[in-house]
């Protein structure tokens, strides 16, 4: 569904590549966690991705198209196509929970619509229906600001599930949220991901989180594809390759 070909990227100011000649392809049916150090290059990945990104070199193709070849309308539309779940929410504090998710559809909708807050029925019941998904229907009228991490984070993935998207995005969406909390929202993801027969790919850090939901696991190391393969194959030796630096660290700061 999405080919990545020889994709690097340097941003301005910069002398070195966010990423280095990247080559992947990924399919639906993925279950996909990015691993690395923060600075690997990970959130560029997925803002190349959905377009979010423009490469220095190379190219990424959505459904056999080069994206470079699209306009702000059609990558707009690609983008509807991709539900996308941030670290920090990107929720708006003082509107409720259903307001909140309700904004899912906007990519689908006339500015004016959005504008006046008018839905018909059919789009209010099915935004209901994600929120139940998601385990907050008591929660419907709660403003966002009132809800825990792990709660907004929910609102989150009910959000990007109302696009009704091949594709699922999430740039480190459980960074800042308890070990607990995390497992909870990453099982949720999973079962929206077999259910929704979707294309899923997740940046995090915890490595645990990654071996035990993951169906594949694609690791980036300044910038360069490092390892790409099954939970199983991702062994010990490799993660101290991905991470060498901060083990390093640690062993010296223990000696």
């Amino acid at each position: 569904m999405i080919e990545i070909k020889n994709l690097s990227v340097r941003y301005h100011n910069s002398t070195n590549d966010a990423l280095k000649n990247i080559n992947l392809t990924v399919e639906k049916g993925d279950f996909i966690c990015v691993l690395g150090k923060s600075g690997a290059g990970k959130s560029t990945l997925i803002r190349c991705l959905n377009g979010l990104q423009k490469p220095t070199n190379g190219e990424v193709y959505w459904n056999g198209e080069p994206m470079s070849t699209k306009n702000e309308e059609q990558i707009r539309v690609v983008r509807r196509e991709m539900g996308m779940i941030f670290q920090h929410f990107n929720l708006i504090p003082r509107l409720s929970v259903f307001q909140n998710v309700l904004t899912g559809l906007f990519g689908y909708r006339n500015s004016f619509k959005n504008l006046i807050g008018w839905y018909n029925s059919e789009e209010l019941k099915e935004a209901k229906q994600v929120i139940s998904d998601v385990g907050l229907s008591e929660f419907l009228d709660r403003r966002v600001e009132h809800l825990s991490g792990g709660q907004k984070q929910r609102v989150g993935i009910a959000r990007a599930i109302l696009q009704q998207p091949k594709v699922l995005l999430g740039d480190e969406p459980v960074a800042s949220l308890d070990p607990g909390t995390s497992n909870h929202v990453f099982k949720l993801l999973k079962e929206m991901h077999l259910r929704l027969q979707l294309l899923t790919v997740i940046n995090v850090h915890d490595v645990t989180l990654a071996k035990r939901y993951a169906t594949r696991i694609i690791a980036l190391k300044n910038g360069e594809l490092l390892f790409d393969g099954t939970p199983d194959e991702f062994t010990d030796r490799i993660y101290h390759e991905v991470y060498e630096s901060e083990v390093e660290k640690s062993l010296s700061y223990i000696t």
